[in-house]
């Protein structure tokens, strides 16, 4: 029995108890697809930003600010993701604590101009640590109604806790290399917390939930490089004389857009959630995958820029803010995904496809190695697409051997919580 048919409280609270990993259909609902329509700002402010900044000829700055506010954004919604995989009740108060962490994203939304100019984290700690924080009170109240899960589910409550504090005391940090490693060793504690959680009992999760959900969030960073090129291309066209090459930019841009979407959908991605091993790999490595697709979009508006001679940026390092992400994009799809469910054919393609996207920066026409290699990719999995080597799905395991392994022994848990 799922979250959703028990019964009520006088409070109208439903009790947060586990819900069934072997939900039949279960998809993302139309509260974590609102959920998600506030990253799409934070999102897009971060890749607009990196974009100026960058263009402003202060790439390593740049670079390595976006990485850490990326962080803020993709640790906050997928602990709430791995979070509803497990205990979403849907009922009001889980509603309006969802709502609340809205709220959050938009308040870290707020900190990113700055925290690119003036180096002030303040709004995005506050953001993010109110998002957290409302994450503690949905662990606690999970507790309180799971007590199979109760270990579990306080030690998440307490590491998200303690790592609050210590992010409340970073900001008191001056010395731009101590926050650095401070900032380290913070990461280092918030992604261990899973581990440390799951390993004092499991909490249920749901592959094709999980992965439904990773995939909703794909299509967000897509979808913002494609109204960052949009804009990018659009907001030059009045101020160039020959609009060919900024025609092809836009043009080629889609193209690898569309290849981005085609390559990351084409395994079947729930397959490689396996235990907490397999779900940290999984849930951690996108970290690399959103990011690169959100600088994407950076990238592009950045090579407008350098077309038009606006930008401070060395024109070949300006090539590489686009063909470097689509790389780190691919790469990171195969090694997650692909590689267990492709042949050697596939495996040997698309690896080597995306590195040679590299090479872009040694013609005169912006994106044209990156665009054919991804059409090479995309090529390629349509002639060994699973239909026509054999890889097809498995036959589904009867839910008693399902639920069996994903409930019992260390291996057990989702480890993204």
């Amino acid at each position: 029995m799922s979250s959703a048919e028990v019964r009520p409280n006088r409070f109208r609270l439903v009790p947060m108890r586990p819900r069934d990993p072997e939900e039949s259909g279960r998809a993302a609902s139309s509260l974590e697809l609102f959920f998600d329509l506030v990253f799409v700002i934070a999102v897009s402010i971060a890749a607009t930003t990196l974009h100026e900044t960058v263009t402003a000829g202060r790439l390593g700055e740049g670079l390595a600010t976006y990485l850490m506010i990326f962080f803020a954004i993709w640790w906050a919604w997928m602990n709430f993701t791995w979070f509803a995989t497990s205990f979403d009740t849907d009922d009001w108060l889980y509603r309006v604590l969802t709502i609340v962490q809205m709220g959050g994203v938009l308040i870290l939304a707020a900190g990113i101009a700055p925290a690119f100019s003036d180096k002030d984290f303040t709004f995005i700690v506050s953001g993010y640590v109110l998002m957290r924080v409302i994450m503690i009170v949905q662990w606690l109240r999970a507790a309180k109604a799971a007590p199979e899960q109760r270990a579990a589910t306080i030690a998440y409550a307490c590491g998200i806790g303690l790592a609050q504090v210590l992010w409340l005391l970073w900001l008191l940090i001056d010395a731009p290399v101590a926050q650095a490693a401070a900032f380290i060793v913070l990461v280092g504690l918030e992604l261990s917390i899973p581990i440390f959680a799951e390993s004092r009992g499991t909490t249920p999760w749901h592959p094709e939930h999980i992965t439904d959900r990773y995939g909703c969030f794909t299509i967000i960073v897509l979808g913002e490089s494609l109204l960052a090129s949009a804009n990018a291309v659009f907001g030059a066209l009045s101020d160039v004389v020959d609009l060919i090459p900024l025609i092809s930019l836009g043009v080629l841009s889609l193209i690898v857009t569309a290849a981005m979407w085609w390559i990351y959908f084409w395994p079947p991605h729930h397959r490689a959630i396996s235990g907490l091993r397999g779900s940290i790999k999984y849930g951690y490595g996108h970290y690399f995958i959103f990011a690169a697709a959100g600088a994407f979009s950076a990238g592009v508006g950045i090579e407008v820029d350098s077309q038009l001679g606006r930008s401070a940026l060395d024109p070949v390092l300006a090539t590489f803010t686009v063909s470097v992400p689509i790389a780190v994009f691919v790469l990171g799809v195969w090694l997650l995904a692909i590689r267990a469910n492709a042949g050697g054919a596939v495996n040997a393609i698309v690896p080597t496809a995306s590195v040679l996207v590299l090479l872009d920066p040694i013609i005169p026409v912006p994106t044209f190695l990156t665009t054919f290699f991804m059409v090479i990719i995309v090529i390629t999995l349509i002639v060994f697409s699973p239909k026509a080597t054999d890889g097809a799905s498995p036959p589904r395991r009867p839910p008693g051997e399902r639920l069996g392994r994903r409930m019992s022994g260390p291996e057990a848990g989702h480890g993204a919580g």
